[in-house]
């Protein structure tokens, strides 16, 4: 008569046993997939970083540049200037000698229209290149929240784990899918990006 209340108690046991286990193993699975796909999102943002330095490198480069032909093309003004000058009071100077000072005239005014032709190129390549930093820039902090979500989400995890508790698993699962979209992303160039998680990472 008393064994048959034991049983029942055997049996919600089991259940509740079996039931956390398969909690567990599903906790495991899911360990074990978002550690994968940190570790490729992770791949990728560093890659994106590298890029990003590369990009930024040639940018600072391109305006030193643009400042070097700036102030070669200052200093061809300032000679073409004086000698507009010498040009208007040459009245006494013998023919050969204002043949010569018109020529000197027309090789400065030809570097002067040349160094702000280079300028205009040269301004355009490095405006590329800060515009390519800022598209990396993004696609960076798309793979920062990525790592963000799917850290928090295996911490709460291990967490579930511990306490048995499926509505955390739930709550990680959140995280976890902010993450994943965010690194998905990242990954193809889409546009999904949390501004207000950039920002507080950054």
């Amino acid at each position: 008569m008393n064994d048959k209340p034991q049983n029942e108690r055997y049996k919600v046991v089991g259940k509740a046993e079996q039931a956390s286990d398969r909690l567990i193993n599903v906790i495991a699975v899911l360990v074990a997939v978002l550690a994968t796909v940190m570790a490729l999102f992770s791949i990728k943002g560093g890659n994106v970083g590298q890029a990003m330095a590369q990009a930024q490198a040639r940018s600072v480069n391109a305006w030193a540049y643009f400042q070097a032909k700036s102030t070669k093309q200052t200093l061809a003004e300032s000679m073409l200037d004086q000698l507009l000058l010498d040009r208007e009071r040459a009245t006494g100077l013998p023919p050969d000698a204002i043949v010569a000072l018109d020529k000197k005239i027309d090789v400065y005014r030809g570097r002067v229209e040349r160094y702000e032709s280079e300028k205009a190129e040269i301004k355009k390549q490095a405006e590329a290149y800060e515009q390519e930093y800022e598209e990396l820039n993004f696609h960076d902090d798309q793979f920062d929240i990525a790592e963000a979500g799917i850290t928090v989400a295996m911490a709460l995890l291990g967490i579930a784990a511990l306490t048995r508790r499926a509505w955390l698993v739930w709550f990680a699962l959140v995280f976890a899918g902010v993450g994943v979209a965010s690194g998905v992303g990242g990954f193809v160039g889409g546009s999904f990006h949390l501004d207000f998680v950039a920002r507080m990472l950054g």
